[in-house]
């Protein structure tokens, strides 16, 4: 018997949580994107814990800045960057105002819009590939800077928000793996942040970080 997704939004007290909580408790959870083009609803099958000014690996360890903003303000809002000039990246807030602790999504299976989805992800070759991996899923889901501080938690005219966590389907204990995060490299390398259900074949394969060479 499959077990239908619980479709009560997540709270904000969810999110009000040390990092390192949040971010496993967020597989299976269902997340909901609302545009122009269509309703998607992704659930969550890999995500990866950045914990702020105590985190070399986050972009918030050097301090406040425009760019990163968000993730000093209330917990359970997106806070969404690019990065390599061509890709956006997903992260939720989490912890109390102030520590900038976040999640990235990593990679989701997507159950609720395919075809919206494929519209976007025009290279991909079957439906576990629409967002597998963090730049995929944004790519499919329309995620860009102007949804940089969205609410997920918003209880007003939640149906309009674009962006909302739903409580879902989280996996049992025994199928949550984790280990070092992807392509992190310095002191956070060894950080075993990255959470993902294990055997899902949605979750995006391990890439050790690769320092860029120089121009000479």
């Amino acid at each position: 018997m499959i077990e239908s997704p619980d479709r009560t939004p997540l709270p904000r007290d969810f999110f009000d949580r040390p990092v390192l909580e949040v971010a496993p408790d967020l597989l299976g959870r269902t997340l909901v994107r609302r545009s122009g083009d269509g309703l998607i609803e992704l659930r969550l099958t890999e995500v990866e814990a950045y914990a702020g000014q105590a985190d070399p690996g986050s972009h918030a360890f050097r301090g406040r800045t425009a760019r990163n903003g968000v993730m000093f303000g209330p917990p359970g809002h997106a806070y969404v960057y690019f990065t390599y000039g061509m890709w956006h990246c997903l992260n939720l807030v989490c912890g109390p105002e102030g520590t900038a602790s976040g999640v990235l999504l990593r990679a989701g299976e997507i159950r609720v819009g395919e075809d919206v989805a494929f519209k976007r992800r025009l290279s991909a070759r079957h439906s576990k590939e629409l967002a597998k991996g963090p730049a995929r899923l944004a790519t499919a889901l329309d995620i860009d800077r102007t949804l940089d501080g969205a609410d997920v938690c918003a209880d007003a005219d939640a149906a309009l928000s674009p962006l909302t966590i739903l409580t879902g389907t989280p996996p049992v204990r025994d199928q949550v793996r984790n280990g070092p995060r992807t392509g992190v490299g310095g002191e956070g390398a060894t950080h075993p942040w990255r959470y993902w259900i294990d055997g899902d074949p949605t979750v995006s394969p391990y890439r050790a970080h690769v320092p860029r060479r120089r121009a000479t």
